[in-house]
């Protein structure tokens, strides 16, 4: 199973709009505190719809506590800061991808010392960074992809027509 890790996240419409996309694609959410809102708050709920109470989610207490309770873990970083860009590393099936909070990402601090595994998605100009929601759907959907969308439903379903 993948894993998406959040940083500090602090707008509750973005973590939502995560969970839901980690509901579909069967991948586990890890949120790093402190959080900049509630679990319980109602954007939060809104933008992960009826889908967040089937949401696979832990909580740690800081990024230390993460990495005590997953010291096996492989983790990419996505920063804006990094060399590599997303699609050239090798997603294992049971890797993690972690994000930085909206504000400032992911801290230096713990980049220079993981920087071998930080990744970027392209831009153009000066763009400082994407949305997260779609930061995280992008690497998301690379990492399925390599692993050739393992367990997950490749046909599509029309409601009424037959193309």
């Amino acid at each position: 199973m993948l894993n998406i890790v959040l940083y500090e996240p602090e707008i509750p419409a973005n973590t939502g709009n995560i969970g839901r996309t980690c509901v579909a694609t069967n991948t586990r959410l890890h949120l790093i505190e402190p959080l900049g809102f509630k679990l319980n708050e109602k954007a939060l709920r809104r933008a992960g719809m009826d889908y967040w109470s089937d949401l696979d989610v832990a909580t740690y207490i800081d990024f230390q506590d993460f990495l005590e309770k997953n010291s096996d873990a492989r983790i990419y970083m996505a920063t804006t800061k990094a060399a590599k860009v997303y699609t050239e590393v090798q997603y294992e099936p049971d890797c993690y991808i972690m994000f930085g909070k909206e504000s400032a990402g992911i801290p230096e601090e713990i980049l220079v010392d993981n920087k071998e595994n930080c990744i970027r998605i392209p831009m153009v100009g000066d763009m400082r960074s994407l949305n997260l929601g779609n930061s995280v759907s992008v690497i998301l959907y690379e990492a399925l992809r390599q692993n050739q969308f393992e367990g997950m439903n490749l046909e599509g379903h029309l409601h009424h027509l037959n193309w």
